[in-house]
């Protein structure tokens, strides 16, 4: 029988606290270029030395020097970059910068299946409008900064992923954020996909910014995202995908902030003592 798929952590920012150890996805220097191959070659030439001392054999030593040279070559070209690979290279392809795979189903699991990443405007700007029963919240979002994000929130929209969900979390000490976008309202919900994060170099969360929250891991977006209503937010580290900044109904956040929260999130927060739920979502 087979075993039912683990519920995967919860999505979303962290307070600032201890200063956490560095992830393991940060670049930096390269792994020492391994000394076997070369070590390989060494023993080689010497053997042949042995074998050859008296019969000319100086091709064969040279010949097992340079074995020994390509083959350290070989192994650490594995590790090189290609050119044009790089996160957000306009030399890739859209579906390969946004990296959508699908993911296991599980009980907070929303099934709409990918979104056209590789068909994903890249230019101009995007207006996502919330319709809740606390009033309209329209953002704007760039296409050329963010196109995987954008081209999820346009695909989730279409197919009414987020109407009549919640806004299952509110933050109002060490950060200030109203996170959104989990259909089960259990902030481990989602779609069947995960995809990149965009925009994250010099990322500055102030109030009115809309960012992606994540399980912590890179490449975990979905469809979660936060608000952030005061500016000292802006203490979050460059981990979530900013995409877009509140053009209007950011007091209708501030209403819900003022209420205040019940607590209940380990991470942070708690549910919004003031209910908000999203109606309905499109993308234009």
């Amino acid at each position: 029988m087979s075993q039912p798929h683990p519920e995967p952590p919860p999505h979303g920012p962290v307070p600032p606290g201890p200063v956490p150890p560095a992830p393991p996805y940060q670049t930096g220097a390269q792994p020492a270029r391994s000394r076997r191959p070369l070590m390989i070659g060494l023993v080689a030439a010497a053997v042949a030395v042995v074998l050859c001392l008296g019969f000319g054999c100086v091709g064969l030593v040279v010949y097992y020097m340079r074995l020994g040279n390509d083959s350290g070559s070989a192994s650490s070209a594995g590790t090189e970059t290609p050119p044009g690979s790089e996160p957000g290279s306009g030399s890739r392809t859209a579906s390969a910068r946004c990296a959508g795979s699908t993911t296991p189903a599980h009980a907070g699991t929303k099934v709409v299946g990918l979104p056209d990443f590789d068909g994903a405007p890249q230019t101009g700007i995007a207006t996502m409008r919330l319709s809740t029963n606390l009033g309209r919240i329209s953002i704007a979002m760039d296409r050329a900064r963010t196109p995987c994000t954008v081209a999820s929130f346009q695909h989730l929209a279409e197919r009414k992923f987020f109407d009549g969900s919640r806004c299952h979390r509110l933050v109002t000490e060490g950060i200030f954020v109203l996170q959104c976008g989990d259909p089960s309202g259990t902030g481990m919900g989602g779609p069947d996909y995960k995809f990149a994060d965009e925009n994250l170099t010099g990322a500055r969360y102030e109030r009115g910014v809309v960012a992606m929250a994540n399980t912590g891991e890179p490449g975990t977006n979905g469809s979660q995202f936060f608000i952030i209503f005061q500016e000292s937010s802006s203490g979050l580290q460059p981990l979530y995908t900013p995409f877009g900044t509140v053009g209007t109904g950011l007091d209708v956040v501030d209403r819900v902030a003022a209420g205040g929260h019940d607590n209940s999130i380990a991470a942070g927060g708690g549910v919004p003592k003031v209910g908000i739920t999203i109606e309905t979502v499109s993308v234009n």
